[in-house]
C-alpha cells in the first residue's frame, strides 16, 4: 500500500486537496473519479522514518480481535453484506492500524475481490491460519458460523496466554523486587558500617566479611555486573534461536518437574483447539496438519506434527506417529485414535483442548502455591543473612564497649 497527495476540482470546480491511500497510483486515479472528482494532480508520498508508522508487539491486542470477529459476525447475522459490515466496524476501531487495513479491505472488496483474498495483503494481522478458516466459511457460504468460531478460538487462546503469563507474573516480579532490595542493601545499606567496622578490633565474622566483600565488588563493579547479565541473556537468547540448541534447551524446559508438564498441557491444548476449528470447518486434514504446525511455536511439537503430516500424506493415520513421541500423552492420542475410528475426529480434539485447557489451569494454581512460599523463603534467607552479617559485630562492639 502506497499513500498519495491529490489535488482535485469536484462538481462545482471548487479545489480540494488531500491524501488516500491505495495500493498504486492507478488505483488511486479510480478511487478519486468513482467519487465524481476531476482529477488536477496526483502524487505518491514517499515513505521516509518521519512518516512510517512504526508499530511495535502486536498490531491487534487479542481482546480487541476477539470484539471485531464477535461483531463481524452479529452484523452479518443482521442482514448487513460483507463491505457494509467491514465499513461499520473500521468507522469504529479506534486502532489506527487495524482502521487501515480495514480501509484497504473495503477497497479490494468494493472492486470485487473475496474476504480472503482482500485479507491476504495483510498477514500481520490476519494470519495463514485465519485466512484459510475464513476461505472455508466463504466456499461452503457459512461464513457466520466460521465468524464465532474463530472468536471461540482466539477467545480460548487469549485466556490460555493469560493464566500462563499471570503464573509466571509473580515469581518475576517477587525476584525483581528481591534482586532490587539485595542491591540496595549492598550498594546503599552496608557501606554506612564499614567505618565501624574497621575500627572492630577483633575478627570480624565469616559471613560479615563475604556481604562487605559482595558489597564492595556491587559498588565498584555493578557496569561489569550488568555487562555479564545482558551477555548471559544474550547467549541463552542466541542459542535458543538456533535450531539444534533450541530443540535442546526446548526437550530440556519440556522435562522439568512441574514447569514442563504445564507446557506440554499448552502446546497440546493448542494443537488440539487448532485441529478442531480447522476440521470443524471443513479444511482437509492434510492441510489442516500444516496450518497447525505454522501456529505451533515449539520446535518439539512442531517436528512431531511434520511427521505425523507426512504419514498422512502416505496413508498412514493421525494417531499412530504420535503415540511413539514422548511428548504426547497416552490419554490425547487414544482420544484422538477413537475419534478417527468413530468419524468424529474434530469433536474429539474440541474435547481434548477443553481437558487440557481446564488441567493447565490446575496445573498453573499448583505451580504458583509452590512457587510462592520457595520464593519467599530465598527472599527472606538472603535479606536476613544480610542484616545479621550487620548486627552480629555491633553486638561485639557494644559489648566490647560496655
Amino acid at each position: 500500500m502506497a499513500s498519495f497527495r491529490y489535488t482535485v476540482f469536484d462538481i462545482e470546480g471548487k479545489v480540494e486537496r488531500g491524501k488516500l491511500e491505495a495500493y498504486n497510483k492507478e488505483q488511486a486515479q479510480k478511487i478519486l473519479k468513482d467519487q465524481g472528482y476531476k482529477i488536477e494532480a496526483i502524487n505518491e508520498i514517499k515513505e521516509t522514518i518521519w512518516n512510517k508508522d512504526l508499530y511495535f508487539g502486536k498490531i491487534v491486542k487479542p481482546r480487541e480481535f476477539v470484539v471485531f470477529l464477535r461483531q463481524f459476525q452479529a452484523l452479518l447475522k443482521a442482514g448487513l453484506t460483507i463491505v457494509e459490515a467491514i465499513h461499520l466496524l473500521r468507522e469504529q476501531t479506534k486502532n489506527k492500524y487495524f482502521h487501515k487495513a480495514l480501509y484497504y479491505i473495503e477497497i479490494d472488496l468494493r472492486q470485487g475481490k473475496s474476504l480472503t483474498q482482500a485479507m491476504a495483503n495483510h498477514p500481520k494481522i490476519f494470519s495463514e491460519f485465519f485466512r484459510n478458516m475464513i476461505h472455508s466459511g466463504e466456499e461452503s457460504g457459512s461464513l457466520e458460523p466460521t465468524l464465532s468460531a474463530l472468536a471461540d478460538y482466539y477467545h480460548k487462546q487469549h485466556q490460555t496466554n493469560q493464566k500462563m503469563k499471570s503464573t509466571f507474573a509473580y515469581p518475576v516480579t517477587v525476584l525483581v523486587v528481591a534482586i532490587a532490595v539485595v542491591v540496595f542493601l549492598l550498594i546503599y545499606v552496608v557501606p554506612q558500617f564499614v567505618a565501624m567496622f574497621n575500627s572492630y578490633e577483633a575478627e570480624l565474622p565469616s559471613v560479615t566479611k563475604f556481604v562487605l566483600g559482595a558489597s564492595d565488588f556491587v559498588g565498584n563493579f555493578w557496569w561489569l555486573l550488568l555487562i555479564l547479565i545482558i551477555g548471559i541473556i544474550s547467549l541463552i537468547y542466541y542459542l535458543f534461536k538456533q535450531e539444534k540448541t533450541g530443540m535442546k534447551m526446548e526437550r530440556f524446559l519440556l522435562k522439568l518437574p512441574v514447569i514442563g508438564s504445564i507446557l506440554v498441557k499448552s502446546n497440546l491444548a493448542s494443537i488440539a483447539r487448532s485441529m478442531s476449528s480447522l476440521l470443524g470447518n471443513s479444511v482437509p486434514i492434510i492441510q489442516a496438519m500444516e496450518l497447525t504446525e505454522n501456529t505451533t511455536s515449539n520446535r518439539i511439537f512442531k517436528k512431531a506434527l511434520v511427521r505425523t503430516r507426512h504419514s498422512l500424506i502416505q496413508g498412514g493415520s493421525f494417531a499412530e506417529p504420535l503415540k511413539k513421541h514422548w511428548a504426547f500423552p497416552y490419554m490425547f492420542t487414544e482420544m484422538i485414535a477413537v475419534g478417527e475410528r468413530t468419524g468424529s475426529l474434530p469433536e474429539m480434539l474440541k474435547q481434548v483442548a477443553s481437558f487440557y485447557e481446564e488441567d493447565l489451569e490446575t496445573a498453573n494454581e499448583q505451580l504458583k502455591s509452590l512457587l510462592e512460599p520457595l520464593l519467599i523463603i530465598t527472599l527472606s534467607v538472603v535479606v536476613g543473612t544480610i542484616i545479621l552479617s550487620i548486627i552480629m559485630p555491633m553486638f561485639e562492639l557494644f559489648n566490647q564497649i560496655n
